[in-house]
């Protein structure tokens, strides 16, 4: 059974009981609070050692589960998992440090600060996180065909004239 209540007998009326939203309420308040984590964990794995970390000195993980996300959605993953494990290297498990190293890292390859994008409404597209693939395999293409000795350009169909 899912379900009791009194029997109606009205069209399109909408049967509700104060117990089972409540409960609703509760179950989504508590998937809400580890939504940010979760996203972080898969995005940056490190990010959980970070957590505990800070858990352990005391610091209030809701400011920096917020702050990281913000992080990630700046950065992107790859650079936030490089960041955080060199807070970590730090032993500094705060999201200030993380920044700090972000920003480094940004200066040392004279990138511009990031922009922040806007998102559709979407929470799904919003909460997506990517990581770049490994392309070093396509630099072995590149070697390969400097070596065939084809210096020269193609002809192209404009020079037949």
């Amino acid at each position: 059974m899912i379900a009791t209540h009194r029997r109606l007998y009205g069209k399109g009326e909408q049967i509700e009981d104060p117990a089972h939203i409540e409960g609703l309420v509760r179950a989504k308040r508590q998937a809400r609070q580890h939504r940010g984590q979760d996203r972080l964990a898969h995005a940056a794995p490190s990010s959980q050692v970070l957590l505990v970390q800070a858990a352990e000195r005391g610091a209030r993980l809701r400011h920096i589960v917020t702050a990281l996300c913000q992080l990630l959605d700046a950065y992107g993953a790859a650079e936030l998992e490089q960041a955080i494990v060199d807070a970590l290297e730090r032993q500094v498990p705060h999201p200030d440090a993380v920044r700090l190293a972000l920003e480094r890292r940004r200066e040392k390859h004279h990138q511009p600060p990031p922009l922040a994008i806007p998102l559709p409404e979407n929470a799904k597209a919003r909460h997506i996180a990517v990581r770049p693939a490994v392309l070093s395999a396509y630099d072995q293409l590149d070697t390969d065909s400097a070596t065939d000795g084809d210096d020269e350009p193609e002809d192209s169909p404009d020079d037949d004239a």
